[in-house]
This record gives structure tokens, sequence and C-alpha cells, in this order.
């Protein structure tokens, strides 16, 4: 459970921008969403693998 608190004189919008870094850092959203669907490893393992080259390419263009 993610806490926040709210010091005093602190604004509301402030201390919602923090619970909402702590909320994206932890990635409990995209655990959700990977949990969804079941994906089998050969097809996690293939993304992941595509992913890397395209940084890759990212990267060499980069240093050109």
């Amino acid at each position: 459970m993610l806490v926040v608190k709210v010091k005093d004189g602190e604004k509301i919008e402030r201390a919602l921008k923090r619970l909402k870094r702590k909320f994206r850092d932890t990635k409990v959203l995209q655990t959700l969403r990977d949990k969804k669907q079941f994906t089998k490893k050969s097809v996690e393992k293939r993304q992941s693998l595509k992913k890397a080259q395209y940084i890759q390419s990212l990267r060499e263009k980069d240093n050109m």
C-alpha cells in the first residue's frame, strides 16, 4: 500500500503528484496489465529480443 504524508502547508496537488509518481515507479499497473492475459515464455523472449534489437539500432544511429 502506498502512503504519502502531506506536510504542513503543502498543497494537495503536490502530494497527489508524489503519489502518482510512486504508483508509476512501482509498476503496479503494468503488472496488472501483463497478468490480464497469459503469454508463453517463447513469445516473451521473442518480444524482448525484438525490443533489444530496436534499441540497439537506435543507439547505432545516434553514434553515426
